[in-house]
């Protein structure tokens, strides 16, 4: 099994680097500067703050000042920044780096400036490395608490991904393989927007005293469609889109990820650049608001019209008023 360090100790890298050294890989947890709160608490209390399992005993643990005792010997590089804070994370762990048969990205959005998939970004830092890419639904909390979980892992080949997906693939993380790269990243930026419209109709619904459980069956189907829609105009794959990777990250974020709290508090009212500031002071990153862009956008280069979407980025970024959305059911 691959020596592996896990580049990040946020929620997901430290749940992802709790669950491959369960299995007995050698795994390496690194904090960047950016992760300090987090190490600190994981240090004293033995656990992530965001987390609410304890950290195993055989998970070695690093802080920023260690980057090259945490990267010694490393063959999979598991990057656990968010798309924002991809090429940045890239550049400090790049140099100290030798041997990596495999990069893999847990971000799931795009680079803001350039409009580029995570693994393009990691592919200009780590020339001459295969990078692959997780998706599907698995939220760190029950992946650290060893729950159930299927996610999908893509890379240039199929055997690329398995070399990552190998340390993670067990009775409690079955693991689907795909070659469709482009497929699985853009889905992990559309089900973002998708689960905060879910949101949206949660909060709306508290203002209106009303569940929109017919509303929201229908929106969840649109929202499926329209990101299928979207995969294929940009050269995925429509079985990518209805499988674990579209359809199972949709549902899962839908119900219970932090893009569907952003826009149930947006969707009873509040401010959405002060709901997603709060949110943020919480140490909670959401995605989906700079997805919601990045998907408009793509739609509007593509000539697609995806009416759920759409509607869901006037209401975050024109102030448009959640209730249009039941205006797009069809």
């Amino acid at each position: 099994m691959a020596q592996v360090t896990v580049f990040g100790a946020g929620a997901m890298g430290t749940a992802m680097a709790m669950h491959a050294a369960r299995l007995g890989a050698d795994v390496a947890l690194w904090a960047n500067p950016v992760d300090e709160p987090a190490l600190r608490a994981i240090r004293s209390d033995g656990k992530h703050p965001a987390l609410p399992e304890h950290l195993p005993e055989r998970l070695s643990v690093f802080g920023p000042d260690d980057l090259g005792a945490a990267a010694d010997g490393c063959e999979v590089a598991i990057m656990a920044a968010s798309s924002a804070g991809a090429r940045s994370l890239a550049k400090m762990v790049e140099g100290s780096v030798s041997g990596l048969r495999l990069v893999v990205s847990v971000a799931k959005g795009l680079e803001s400036d350039s409009g580029k998939r995570t693994s393009q970004v990691y592919a200009e830092e780590f020339a001459g490395v295969p990078v692959a890419a997780i998706g599907g639904p698995c939220l760190a909390a029950e992946l650290a608490q060893g729950l159930p979980t299927a996610a999908v892992w893509g890379g240039p080949t199929v055997d690329d991904a398995r070399i990552g997906g190998s340390i993670a693939e067990g009775p409690t993380y079955q693991v689907v393989y795909t070659d469709d790269l482009p497929g699985l990243e853009f889905c992990s930026v559309a089900k973002n927007v998708t689960a905060i419209g879910m949101g949206l109709l949660d909060g709306l619904g508290q203002t209106l005293s009303e569940d929109f459980k017919n509303a929201k069956a229908a929106l969840f189907t649109k929202g499926i469609t329209e990101v299928a829609e979207f995969i294929q105009a940009l050269g995925g794959r429509w079985e990518t889109a209805m499988g674990l990777a579209g359809l199972g990250d949709i549902l899962v974020t839908g119900l219970g990820g932090r893009n569907r709290l952003y826009g149930e508090l947006v969707g009873a009212g509040g401010d959405p650049m002060t709901a997603l500031h709060d949110m943020q002071e919480r140490g909670m990153t959401v995605e989906g608001v700079d997805s919601a862009r990045d998907v408009h956008r793509l739609a509007t280069e593509h000539a697609m019209e995806l009416p759920f979407h759409t509607a869901i980025f006037r209401v975050l970024l024109e102030g448009g008023d959640p209730r249009t959305l039941l205006e797009v059911l069809c």
